[in-house]
């Protein structure tokens, strides 16, 4: 038996073998870029067409589909959420016009190229880079006997326009880039408060010289101060304590002060004196540790319904989430794989890291109850079937049912005993997975069509995509910039329409602006996206 009819009887092997030869292709660099997980698309298209009798079940196309949309829409929900009380209607507005601006522009693709609605379908979502639109449209033509061609129009559309997505949204952020001139480090100060953005987190010591800030609990002091900063330890005399929210300053004592470099320069300057030596070094009495947050019964929770102080002689100072550093405030809500750390006396931080949990592995674990649960009602809500005019439907599908659901659950974190959310490192696995088993199906499933409907009109086909991308993002970024007025270096990850544009940006900006936009857009867009393709496609054929 040749290895050919071996990976053809073993659809597992041949699913594995594509995704782990395309992430390795995926990780070679061209000028320090690398295209990353999307090559597995092209890897499987290669599959298809070398043996046209590889073939993977449609369950790894749910499955894939629906974990990656879920796990996004619960790790996005409560930003999305925030963002719309914060901004109203604005950010979903936006959306609404720059996709509804790009379908129109499809349109008159369509009409002046004479483009059949398969391959305008393909060019739209390829631009998007939104996988999961294609995967709407190409699942109703399979289903409904769509005919071959129109499968095959679209795979091809399609994966020739999923490149120029990339390519052309970094090109339009670069040409308005050179144009506005933006000020990146005046957005950063701007918008520090609003998102998690402190990487570069420290401390300092003063001593307190002003005494305007004497006897006032640290809670008023800071009334009117946009200084993301914290106060640890306090020496007074001879007693060194915690602060809290009740504490009161008086001239001579020495405070730490935590947080970003520059709030922490002004806070000084303001209270008092420099210390020449940090209360931090001295752990005689309080220390610090770093504690794992794997208690599910504390995930999804507020610090402040804690009460720390009064179960502990302690205080959270800061939390690393992934690979952001964040002061830990009253506000801040907890969840599973939190690295949570700690000050406290000496004698108190076991028992606070037994409270916690401190469990790497366990803090890795699924609640796999309310992670099938929400999925299942995110499928169930997909399969129904959403009236717009006539005898037009659309179906959120395998896409924008578990989304929504897992926007509402996300922003949600628990209820009661169930939590919702999933530990950060897990999450980013599923939605890994769930992308490489959905990029997998769709090329090995469509690789013999792919390369046997390439001819001369796919070079209308990228000609075509090239424009609308590129121009699609710069007036994306004009109209958002210019007349919305929204910070351009939120619009950078708006306009981003896959990880690695993400990077990109953040790497010009020098922070994670760019990706805080990307949260704030991608859970609309993705739903906007799903229907708009089917839209063209309906309308169209």
């Amino acid at each position: 038996m040749s290895l050919s009819e071996i990976i053809e009887t073993n659809e597992a092997l041949l699913l594995f073998l594509v995704i782990s030869i395309g992430v390795l292709l995926g990780r070679f660099k061209i000028q320090d870029k690398s295209l990353g997980v999307p090559v597995v698309l092209f890897v499987g298209l290669t599959f298809g067409y070398l043996n046209p009798k590889f073939e993977i079940s449609e369950i790894i196309l749910v499955l894939g589909l629906s974990m990656f949309i879920y796990s996004v829409g619960l790790n996005s929900g409560q930003i999305f959420f925030q963002s719309y009380k914060r901004n109203g209607m604005r950010d979903i507005v936006f959306s609404f016009a720059m996709i509804g601006l790009t379908a129109f522009a499809a349109v008159l693709a369509w009409y002046l190229l004479g483009f059949d609605a398969a391959t305008i379908s393909g060019i739209f979502a390829g631009i998007s880079t939104n996988t999961p639109a294609f995967a709407s449209v190409l699942d109703y033509i399979q289903n409904n006997n769509g005919g071959s061609e129109a499968s095959s129009n679209l795979v091809v559309a399609y994966t020739l326009a999923y490149p120029i997505g990339i390519l052309g949204s970094i090109l339009g952020i670069l040409i308005m880039d050179r144009l506005f001139k933006v000020d990146y480090n005046a957005e950063y100060k701007q918008l520090r408060k609003e998102f998690p953005l402190d990487n570069d987190l420290t401390s300092e010591g003063v001593i307190i010289t002003n005494k305007e800030v004497v006897n006032i609990p640290t809670l008023d002091l800071l009334k009117g101060k946009n200084w993301n900063i914290k106060f640890g330890r306090i020496k007074k005399g001879d007693d060194l304590i915690l602060s809290n929210w009740s504490t009161n300053f008086s001239i001579g004592d020495k405070v730490m002060v935590l947080g970003s470099k520059e709030d922490i320069d002004k806070a000084v300057e303001w209270l008092g004196e420099k210390m020449e030596d940090k209360l931090s070094y001295d752990r005689s009495t309080y220390d610090i540790r770093r504690i794992f947050l794997s208690n599910p019964k504390l995930a999804g929770r507020t610090i402040a319904s804690l009460n720390i102080p009064e179960k502990f002689n302690g205080t959270i100072s800061r939390i690393r989430r992934g690979d952001n550093d964040m002061l830990a405030h009253g506000s801040t809500t907890l969840e599973l794989g939190d690295r949570i750390r700690v000050l406290a006396k000496r004698e108190e931080l076991q028992k606070m890291a037994d409270y916690f949990g401190d469990s790497y592995q366990d803090s890795s674990r699924v609640n796999w109850f309310s992670f099938g649960f929400g999925l299942a009602i995110g499928l169930w809500l997909g399969t129904l079937s959403i009236p717009l005019w006539g005898d037009l439907t659309v179906r959120l599908g395998y896409a924008g049912g578990p989304l929504i659901v897992g926007l509402i659950l996300g922003s949600l974190k628990r209820t009661g005993p169930i939590l919702w959310t999933l530990p950060y490192s897990t999450s980013v696995v599923l939605q890994q997975l769930g992308v490489m088993f959905l990029l997998a199906y769709i090329g090995v499933n469509n690789g013999a069509l792919f390369f046997q409907s390439l001819n001369v009109g796919s070079l209308t086909i990228l000609g075509v995509s090239i424009l609308l991308s590129v121009l699609s993002a710069m007036v994306l970024l004009t109209v958002g910039y210019k007349l919305v007025k929204i910070p351009f270096s939120l619009l950078m990850g708006m306009v981003s329409n896959q990880p690695s544009v993400i990077e990109f940006a953040n790497e010009k900006v020098k922070s994670k602006l760019p990706q805080m936009g990307f949260a704030l857009i991608l859970p609309i867009a993705i739903i906007v996206k799903i229907i708009v393709t089917q839209i063209l496609y309906f309308v169209l054929s």
